[in-house]
């Protein structure tokens, strides 16, 4: 399936720094949409940028007309407060969504998280990806909300909508607990061009993980829709092993969560 401009939201954002070079092709244009100026990015191609927030339904609605396809990166990263979580991860997700709606973009791919389902645990493995939404933050909250709008928009208009409960989405992992949940650059890419040139895949939840040997979530999902990750966070164990000591994906509770040390951090707070 040929999507030859895409819209990023939150273009300007970390992993949209990291995505844009690896989603360039020849022929193919993103369009970025952010409340700042996105930085120059080594290897990207041909690029458009839009500056609006995505609770402006407007401003939404015109940066999606004359796309094939949206991924959506944009919203709160962190904690917050419910009212800032609820605008940018809810009710922004709903402006992307009805603006797909109203400008025909039949492809939407939602960033959710880990966190929208932190308190499942490791007793599960292998975790499949559709487990429903246990929160462990007003954050993780809110990515439930972006979540159900996805399902409604799927079911109600017919639209294909793959929400990717990504992981760790660094350069490398941040501390022990990538090692189970690290999601690669690259990897990164290939789980968004296979959510994009997936047919007809309706709605789909999918976790955002590598191929790490230590991982605890399941691959078949996102395999389902022909992504087949490469990296292992493996190769980074010795380094995070000498730093941090043996992990314990038994028993310690930040590593048996999905969640990790989120899931003890008090509501509302900002961090």
């Amino acid at each position: 399936m040929a999507h030859d401009r895409i819209l990023i939201t939150g273009g300007a954002g970390k992993v949209a720094t990291l995505l844009r070079p690896r989603l360039a092709r020849p022929g193919r244009v993103l369009r970025l949409l952010d409340v700042r100026e996105p930085a120059p990015v080594e290897g990207a191609g041909d690029e458009e940028v839009l500056i609006s927030s995505i609770d402006d339904l407007d401003a939404v609605v015109g940066a999606t007309t004359g796309v094939d396809a949206v991924v959506h990166m944009g919203g709160q990263s962190r904690e917050s407060d419910a009212e800032e979580v609820l605008r940018l991860n809810a009710y922004g997700t709903y402006c992307v969504l009805e603006a797909a709606r109203r400008a025909g973009v039949r492809r939407v791919i939602l960033a959710s998280s880990n966190h929208a389902a932190g308190f499942h645990t490791r007793d599960e493995m292998p975790l499949p990806a559709g487990v429903s939404g246990r929160p462990d933050t007003l954050y993780g909250w809110s990515k439930v909300a972006a979540e159900a709008a996805g399902r409604l928009y799927a079911d109600r208009f017919g639209m294909d909508v793959i929400c990717l409960r990504i992981g760790l989405w660094f350069p490398t992992p941040p501390g022990p607990r990538g090692l189970a949940m690290w999601l690669s650059p690259d990897d990164g890419a290939r789980l968004v061009e296979a959510a994009l040139s997936v047919e007809s895949p309706g709605y789909r939840l999918v976790w955002g993980i590598s191929r790490n040997t230590r991982r605890w979530w399941s691959l078949a999902e996102g395999e389902a829709i022909g992504y087949h990750p490469k990296d292992d966070a493996e190769v980074y164990a010795e380094q995070l092993v000498a730093e941090h000591g043996e992990p314990d994906f038994a028993a310690d509770p930040v590593l048996t969560r999905v969640g990790g040390q989120w899931c003890d951090v008090p509501l509302g707070r900002h961090y």
